[in-house]
This record gives C-alpha cells, sequence and structure tokens, in this order.
C-alpha cells in the first residue's frame, strides 16, 4: 500500500532508552505551526519483526493530514526481547516524546499502533496511567490483539479458513513474545482479559479501530466496551468488509484512505487544544 502522492519531509533521529539506543524516522507536517503536535507510532509485527518501515505510507499521510509531528521508532522484539521489554521500551520513548525540550509541543501527544503495536500502544497508555505521566490526548489501537490468555484456535473469524490471522501464526507468536501462558494474563498484555481493566479509570481516552472480517475484532471490541464504562472510549470504529492488516497486505486502497481520514480526524481533534 503506497501513497505516493505524498511526499513528506522526514529525517532519523535516535532515541536513548535502558534497552539501548533507538533509531527513529520523524515525519513534519509540510504546513505547520511552529510547535506543532506529536504522535508516536508504534508498527506492528507478532512482537517478533522489527520492520517500521512498513508504516510510512500511515506516517506521511497523518503527518500531512492530522498536522502532527509523527515519530516511528523501531523498538526491541522477541525472541530475543521478551515481555515486558518491548512495553516499557514504548514507554521509555513516549516520555521522550513528551519531552517538553523538543522541537515539537510534547503536550499534545498521541501514541497508537496497529496489530501488535496496537497492544504495545495500549500498555504505553497504562503506563502513563500509572506513572502519572505524561499526558496521552489519544491512544489509537488499531486493529490490536488485547487478549493473549485465550488461544487463536478459539478466536472466530467470520470468513473462517480464509482469515489472514491462522491460530498457528498467533500460536508462534505469542510463545515467542510470552512462552510461560500464565504471563500472558499480566495487564499490559491482554488488557482485555478478566478483570485487567478494573482500574484503568483515567486512561487516555482510545480510538479503537477493528477489521470486521479479523480474529481479533471481538476481544478489541471487549476492551472499547471496558473503555468506554469509564469515560475513555473516543470511539470504536470497525472497518466493514476487511481482514487483519487490510491497510498493508491488501489493495483495499478506497477503504483504506476512508480509514485514514478517520483516525487522522480524530488525531487532529484530540490535539488541537494546548495542554495545561
Amino acid at each position: 500500500m503506497r501513497l505516493p502522492e505524498i511526499a513528506g519531509r522526514t529525517c532519523e533521529v535516535t532515541i536513548p532508552t535502558g534497552l539501548g539506543p533507538v533509531r527513529a524516522t520523524v515525519y513534519r507536517p509540510a504546513m505547520s505551526e511552529t510547535r506543532p503536535p506529536v504522535y508516536v507510532n508504534v508498527h506492528g509485527g507478532g512482537f517478533v519483526i522489527g520492520h517500521p518501515e512498513q508504516d510510512d505510507p500511515w506516517c506521511r499521510y497523518l503527518a500531512a493530514n492530522a498536522g502532527v509531528v509523527v515519530v516511528n521508532p523501531d523498538y526491541v522484539v522477541a525472541p530475543r526481547h521478551r515481555f515486558p521489554a518491548a512495553p516499557h521500551q514504548v514507554y521509555e520513548i513516549v516520555c521522550w516524546a513528551a519531552d517538553r525540550a523538543r522541537e515539537w509541543d510534547g503536550g499534545r501527544l498521541c501514541v497508537g499502533g496497529q496489530s501488535a503495536g496496537g497492544n504495545l500502544s495500549a500498555a504505553a497508555a497504562r503506563l502513563a496511567l500509572e506513572n502519572h505521566g505524561p499526558r496521552i490526548a489519544l491512544q489509537v489501537l488499531h486493529y490490536a490483539p488485547l487478549d493473549l490468555v485465550t488461544p487463536a484456535r478459539d478466536k472466530a473469524s467470520p470468513v473462517g479458513r480464509r482469515a489472514v490471522l491462522k491460530p498457528w501464526m498467533g500460536e508462534v507468536f505469542d510463545t515467542a513474545y510470552i512462552p510461560d501462558p500464565a504471563q500472558r494474563r499480566h495487564r499490559l498484555v491482554s488488557p482485555a482479559w478478566g478483570d485487567n481493566a478494573a482500574e484503568i479509570a483515567g486512561i487516555a481516552p482510545a480510538l479503537v479501530v477493528t477489521a470486521e472480517h479479523d480474529r481479533l475484532r471481538d476481544e478489541a471490541r471487549a476492551y472499547a466496551d471496558k473503555l468506554d464504562a469509564v469515560g475513555a472510549l473516543a470511539e470504536y470504529y470497525e472497518v466493514a468488509g476487511v481482514d487483519h492488516g487490510y491497510n498493508i497486505m491488501s489493495d483495499a486502497l478506497d477503504v483504506t484512505r476512508r480509514s485514514y481520514a478517520h483516525i487522522a480526524g480524530h488525531v487532529a481533534r484530540a490535539t488541537s487544544t494546548r495542554a495545561g
């Protein structure tokens, strides 16, 4: 999926973290205010694939259409770095982006990701709640796995065997990330499972985006309901007629553009007012 009409302005930066330096691409809006808001994008890849470049079209689109600086970092992946390395490193990256010394306005900050990146974004938002900062204006959870306790084989898809995510894929990814099934009950891993969302009052508002045919749709919808119960759901938005990874692995360009426009609108509204 490419958006060749959006050239974009980018530069490379290095972000220090407790697990070592992280490279990131920074996308700047073509025309913006002096200190625009910032959005930390967390790429997907089943917790095992480090390929932030796959989100390049989305980052260019978001910078151009929401007027935000987009920070698109790499992060540690399994099996070399298993849970809890990735969520804590992503949280460090979010804290770095929120620093008022940056050239953007870290007081107007969003975090979001697709697939595993959505899971890690939810974890970063939870850590921000528990650590009393930084303030996150919006978390975007885009077809995210939010219940790693339930085996993938027990998660239904409306299209059955034609579903993009096969049960064996879930088993491979989840085992690489967290070999011990009992540890998958952790609140930073499976926020939709059990009573893990019992203490999320005050968490950043969330835009939960799902794909109609995705095996992960129901757990994301369940988490959206839990967010809604504490007044933290900006919107639950289901993209009709598509499956997991539709914006990267399919030719659904019109659907992707509509979805991107919807998300960008949420980001623009969430960051339109300077934080106090």
